[in-house]
């Protein structure tokens, strides 16, 4: 283990979960709120807002992105990726949970629940763009919020660290791809060009900036990379919470017309959670890692990179679409139901230990 790693792995998962992070869900609510009172009084603003945009991509909002995700690609050392090998099994349940049973299965809950029992309840010209939301929200793994969720639940930091850094250097690859083929099996038309423009733009290039800027700040020591990290650490949030404000002004009619849109919307995605949570511990205890590797396994397999959801899905489908309400969705339930989760598997720690099978020799 080098020594870069170790501290960077402590640094990631040692940070409290910050008042923003603790009460997120009360925050998104209010931005529900505030922009769709916010789009009632004055629509043109905000009409005029959405059309500041430049090859399908809107500008206020790029740069709202690029200030969520940037700081939390930040933490991200991709130098740990050798440190996969130290707990095979599992990093491989990991990418088994996160690269093929949980988008396959999002797009078959979506397909089950937005498609077919409650399309009576919901809008019949959202309903694909609806599907097409929850799938964006599935194919992209949790990236910093999972060292929030690792460290309350007493997971091993590096293993933590490893298997983010592995998947976002596999979403860099693999997120148009994978939405392309389920947004195609689900009968969706694919923009493609927008899909990889969203995908240069809200994966790769904030990569590179967010690792420049790491190797420049720990070029000076880890003080001032601890130091700049503190400072920026409520940006992600803030800039989530003004993205919101904007898409929920948007949204705002269609939603005081349907307010139990949120509601069937939030049902697959707690299906999906629980369900992918449960196979990847239940995986791990198969297999014979020890519980402080299982928890950050199963919290990664349940939460969602959704920052990046929320991104494409207005890059692919517009501030007034389904989609971009659907993953908005998920960040209103993201913190209340990783919490439980964390709950859940702390709990259950002396089962997981007196049924866990002797790890096998590789």
């Amino acid at each position: 283990m080098s020594v870069q790693c170790e501290v960077a792995a402590k640094s990631a998962a040692g940070a409290p979960m910050s008042l923003f992070e603790r009460f997120l869900s009360l925050w998104v609510l209010l931005c529900i709120i505030v922009g769709i009172l916010a789009g009632q009084v004055a629509p043109g603003l905000f009409q005029a807002i959405g059309r500041l945009q430049i090859a399908q991509v809107n500008l206020p909002v790029g740069l709202l992105i690029w200030v969520m995700i940037i700081p939390m690609l930040l933490k991200v050392d991709f130098g740990a990726l050798h440190e996969v090998r130290q707990h095979v099994r599992g990093i491989g349940v990991t990418l088994f949970v996160n690269w093929v049973v949980k988008p396959f299965s999002m797009a078959l809950l979506a397909a089950l629940f937005i498609g077919h029992w409650f399309r009576p309840f919901l809008p019949a010209d959202q309903i694909d763009s609806y599907i097409a939301g929850l799938i964006l929200l599935a194919a992209a793994p949790c990236t910093a919020m999972v060292f929030v969720w690792s460290r309350l639940s007493n997971g091993d930091p590096l293993f933590t660290l490893s298997q983010v850094a592995l998947n976002d250097t596999i979403m860099v690859f693999a997120f148009a791809p994978l939405v392309g083929l389920l947004l195609g099996i689900s009968s969706i038309t694919v923009p493609w060009a927008t899909l990889l423009t969203s995908v240069v733009l809200y994966i790769v290039i904030p990569v590179v900036i967010a690792q420049t800027w790491r190797r420049i700040l720990l070029a000076r020591g880890q003080a001032a990379f601890d130091a700049v990290l503190a400072a920026i650490a409520p940006w992600s949030i803030l800039a989530l919470l003004f993205t919101l404000v904007l898409l929920f002004a948007f949204q705002g009619a269609a939603i005081i017309r349907q307010p139990l849109v949120i509601v069937l919307l939030a049902l697959p995605i707690l299906v999906q959670v629980f369900f992918n949570a449960s196979l990847a511990y239940g995986l791990n205890r198969l297999l014979g890692e020890t519980h402080n590797i299982a928890c950050p396994s199963a919290l990664i397999g349940a939460s969602n990179f959704f920052e990046l959801a929320v991104a494409a899905a207005i890059s692919l489908f517009g501030f007034n679409s389904g989609a971009a309400l659907a993953t908005v969705v998920g960040v209103l339930i993201e913190v209340p139901v990783m919490l439980l989760v964390v709950r859940l598997v702390t709990i259950s720690r002396p089962w997981y230990e007196a049924g866990q099978k002797p790890k096998p020799a590789l």
